[in-house]
This record gives structure tokens, C-alpha cells and sequence, in this order.
């Protein structure tokens, strides 16, 4: 009895060790899994939204940033071909190829120049066109569907083979159109100032505004071809709209213009923020800005270091488009109304 007693007491503090120890690592793996399993809706969309974004970003990782690097590198060198050696050699530079973009080269200055002129002009006229055929396009009105396809073709003949065959069949267009002695295409343009002048001949209008007008009609078609997309994100944000609002307006008297500037154009803010840096971004990467395609002219002219230059005038425009993109998009976050939701 005595001696059993003993091994009992004997054996009772490993038994409590063990037990402390599998108490332990029971808490411990709660709380592991507790981490790993969301238990709400959110931290499961967040995951989501990690999944999905993963793959990108590995490849910016493993794929761009590599192209990054040398393409900053090479703007700041100059590559030549040692003929005895029979290799290539890279010598550092410094910023002589950026301060030949800005002063050794004006062509470049005063094309990008034009560009951000451009851009003035179709960044508000793609934005407003979009926002004004979405809002045709969500209502109620027999083939709505049909019509919102329409808008959306030139998205689709925008891309890859298409483009180049439309591209071609406008410039053969171009080519056999008549021309008016100015250098100008009669099928590409649709007014001229002379009519706008005309047009605005009492109202006391500068040269500026005729000019911009002028512009904006005669790039017309670019516009409608370059506004599918953002028409489609307008009208996500026009659907999401809770139909209870637009009642409550209607109850209390409210017309549909008051309306639109009350409830609507605030709702969908956050969209046109969205419309405006997709646009942004859009028309400076587009293959017709007149910048992308002097600097592609200049990388693939032959001269000596004109590749290292092109490359220096590639990071000057990356800096001025992203100087661009921050400016607009503090600005505008200022105007932008998000809803509150409860917690």
C-alpha cells in the first residue's frame, strides 16, 4: 500500500507537467487558427482581395522590377560596342542624357508641351461625355441594352488586329479625301474657328475658348472611341444608387435637376475620381500621344545614344504623369463624398 502510494505521488507531478503542456499548446494552436480563420466579412474579402492582387504583384516583383532597374540605370549611362574587346561597355553618365532632353533636344520639349495640351482638352470631355450617356443610358427606354453595347464596340475594336486594321482604313479615308490647301483633311475635320467665330461673334469670346471648342468637336470621334469604359463604370455607380433615395426626392418635391446635383452627381464622386485617373492614365500611355510616339521615334532612329535618351525622356514623362496623377487626385479627393456605413 505504501509503496503504491509512493509511485502515485511519484508520478503525479509528471502527469501535471504534461497536462500544463498539452494545455499549452491547445491555447496556443486556438490561437493560431483563430488567426487564420476570418470570422467576419470583411477579413474574408480582405483575404480575397490579397489573393487576387497576389499574382500581379509577384509579377512586378520577378518580372518589372528587374525591367525597372535597368531601364533607370541605362538613362544614366551611355553604351558602346568595344570592337577589340567584342563586347559591350557601360559608362556612367551621370544626367547628361535628361539635360539633353530639356536643353539639347527642344523637339521633345515642345511635344510634350503639346501632349499636356491635349490632355486638357480630352481629359474633361471624355469624363463629361461618359457621365452624360451613362445617365441617358440608365433609364428605362426600349433597347437600352442594345445602346449600351453600341458605346461599348469601340472598346472592343480598339484592341490588338482590329485597331491596325481600323487605323489603316482611316488613313486610306484620309488619303483620298479631299484636302482644302491647308494641310487639313476635310473627313477629319468637322468645324473650323472661322464658324465658331461666327457663332460666338456677339458674345465677346477670347480666341482660347474658340480654339478649345473647336478642338473638342473635331476630336469627337476619339472621344466617343476612348469613353466605353468609363460609360461602364458610370453606370455601376448610377445602379448602385438606392432607389429609396430617388423616391424620397420625388416625395419631397425635389426636381430632376436638383436631383441630379444633390443626389446623384454626389454619389457617384467617388466614380468620377476613378474615371478621371483611368483617363488620365489612358490617354498619356495611349499609342496615339504625340509624346509616346516621338520618344518610340527617337529609341529607334539609330543614333548614337539616342536609346539611352529615349530612355532619360521615358522617366521624365513617367515623373510628370505621376506629378499629374497626385495633383488630381488630391485635389479632387477634397470634392469626393463617400457614404457612412454603421459599424
Amino acid at each position: 500500500m505504501n509503496n503504491n502510494a509512493i509511485d502515485q505521488n511519484a508520478l503525479a507531478p509528471n502527469e501535471k507537467a504534461s497536462s500544463g503542456t498539452a494545455a499549452k499548446f491547445a491555447a496556443g494552436w486556438g490561437k493560431v487558427t483563430k488567426l487564420l480563420r476570418p470570422n467576419s466579412l470583411e477579413k474574408r474579402k480582405a483575404l480575397q482581395g490579397i489573393g487576387f492582387i497576389l499574382p500581379f504583384i509577384i509579377g512586378i516583383l520577378f518580372i518589372y522590377l528587374p525591367v525597372i532597374v535597368n531601364s533607370i540605370s541605362y538613362s544614366f549611362c551611355t553604351i558602346t560596342y568595344d570592337i577589340k574587346l567584342r563586347e559591350e561597355v557601360i559608362t556612367f553618365v551621370g544626367f547628361e542624357h535628361y539635360q539633353y532632353a530639356f536643353f539639347g533636344d527642344a523637339q521633345f520639349v515642345q511635344t510634350l508641351i503639346a501632349g499636356l495640351k491635349q490632355l486638357i482638352i480630352d481629359i474633361p470631355a471624355i469624363v463629361i461625355f461618359s457621365l452624360f450617356v451613362a445617365v441617358v443610358l440608365n433609364q428605362k427606354m426600349l433597347g437600352r441594352a442594345a445602346f449600351r453595347a453600341i458605346f461599348f464596340i469601340p472598346v472592343i475594336l480598339s484592341t490588338g488586329l482590329l485597331d491596325d486594321v481600323s487605323n489603316l482604313a482611316v488613313d486610306n479615308m484620309e488619303s483620298g479625301s479631299m484636302n482644302d490647301g491647308s494641310g487639313t483633311s476635310a473627313s477629319t475635320e468637322i468645324i473650323n474657328a472661322v464658324d465658331i467665330e461666327n457663332l460666338f461673334a456677339n458674345m465677346k469670346v477670347g480666341t482660347e475658348i474658340v480654339s478649345y471648342v473647336v478642338g473638342l468637336v473635331n476630336d469627337i470621334y476619339n472621344i466617343v472611341n476612348r469613353s466605353g469604359v468609363q460609360i461602364l463604370i458610370f453606370l455601376a455607380a448610377l445602379q448602385s444608387i438606392s432607389p429609396s433615395i430617388y423616391e424620397a426626392c420625388t416625395i419631397d418635391g425635389a426636381t430632376a435637376w436638383e436631383t441630379f446635383w444633390k443626389i446623384t452627381l454626389p454619389m457617384i464622386s467617388p466614380m468620377i475620381l476613378v474615371n478621371g485617373l483611368y483617363t488620365i492614365i489612358d490617354s498619356f500611355t495611349s499609342a496615339s500621344n504625340v509624346v509616346m510616339q516621338y520618344i518610340d521615334t527617337h529609341y529607334s532612329s539609330g543614333d548614337i545614344g539616342a536609346m539611352e535618351q529615349a530612355t532619360a525622356m521615358s522617366w521624365i514623362y513617367f515623373i510628370i504623369v505621376m506629378l499629374i496623377i497626385a495633383a488630381f487626385a488630391g485635389i479632387f479627393s477634397a470634392f469626393v463624398f463617400y457614404q457612412k456605413r454603421d459599424s
